[in-house]
């Protein structure tokens, strides 16, 4: 019987879920039961079509990207596929009625890691940011909203900007692996041979302004969601905290990291900040 398989994916969507983000997972187990399973379904999916660009040197990716692009349309054509990690996707995709622009989108950004290395223009990097980290933001709210497009549209604003933040926060952590590994940069204007005080100093002051948008967005989010989402923006804040306390040059030699003691000590503070209206 197919809930058998849709069961058995949606488990293979929290495996990769658990395996690959212990923040995430985390987080996404402070959602309500009731929408924690399409969380993890959306991860699973774009986590999947991130590992293709990043991670597999030694394949084809371009090869690898273009059937697992393929398989994506069939599943949401066909409301099934034998790829579990798709076939729970495409669960999710129609029970909340998610726009098929935010997944073209998304898919449109991560061809691009597949040759494009640099982001000259502000116009080029917003385009990137929309397509690999708010879209992602805008589908999760479909799941919160539970589809309801009135809320959805009160909210986007904010969960783009909050998406925009947490990608952020990872560029800059990030700097090393990307530039050295990939031979990528993301931030326009910026050399990252060069980077200093300064150049660093701007890239926080925009992000810290995502984040105040997107926290505006959290205390507005549906019981069944506020809580978990509030605990991934302390994490990524936490992050950036620490950013914001390392030296530039220190940045593009290392990747900073927040201690698995330090993020149940994050998970601790924000359930009582969140009890006590104080987010």
């Amino acid at each position: 019987m197919k809930y058998i398989f849709d069961n058995v994916s949606y488990k293979c969507s929290k495996i990769v879920t658990k395996t690959y983000s212990t923040s995430f997972s985390l987080a996404t187990k402070m959602l309500y039961k009731s929408i924690r399973s399409d969380i993890y379904n959306i991860y699973g999916f774009v986590r999947c079509a991130d590992e293709i660009v990043d991670s597999f040197h030694d394949y084809d990716k371009e090869t690898l990207f273009n059937r697992f692009s393929n398989d994506l349309e069939n599943a949401l054509r066909d409301k099934i596929s034998l790829n579990p990690i798709l076939n729970a996707f495409q669960l999710t995709y129609h029970k909340y009625n998610i726009d098929k622009h935010l997944v073209d989108s998304f898919m449109a950004s991560m061809r691009l890691d597949l040759h494009k290395t640099n982001y000259l223009t502000d116009e080029e990097y917003k385009a990137y940011i929309y397509g690999s980290a708010d879209v992602v933001g805008l589908m999760c709210l479909k799941v919160f909203v539970k589809g309801d497009n009135n809320e959805y549209e009160k909210l986007k604003d904010a969960a783009m900007a909050l998406g925009s933040a947490f990608q952020k926060v990872n560029f800059l952590r990030d700097l090393k692996a990307d530039f050295e590994g990939l031979d990528r940069t993301y931030f326009p204007n910026t050399d990252l041979k060069k980077l200093n005080e300064t150049s660093k100093k701007e890239i926080i002051e925009d992000i810290e302004n995502d984040f105040e948008k997107g926290l505006s967005g959290i205390k507005k989010l549906p019981i069944e969601a506020k809580f978990g989402v509030f605990m991934a923006y302390r994490y990524y804040k936490q992050l950036l905290k620490k950013l914001k306390k390392t030296p530039a040059l220190e940045i593009k030699n290392t990747r900073i990291r927040v201690s698995n003691h330090k993020k149940l000590e994050l998970l601790m503070r924000s359930y009582v900040k969140y009890q006590l209206n104080l987010m």
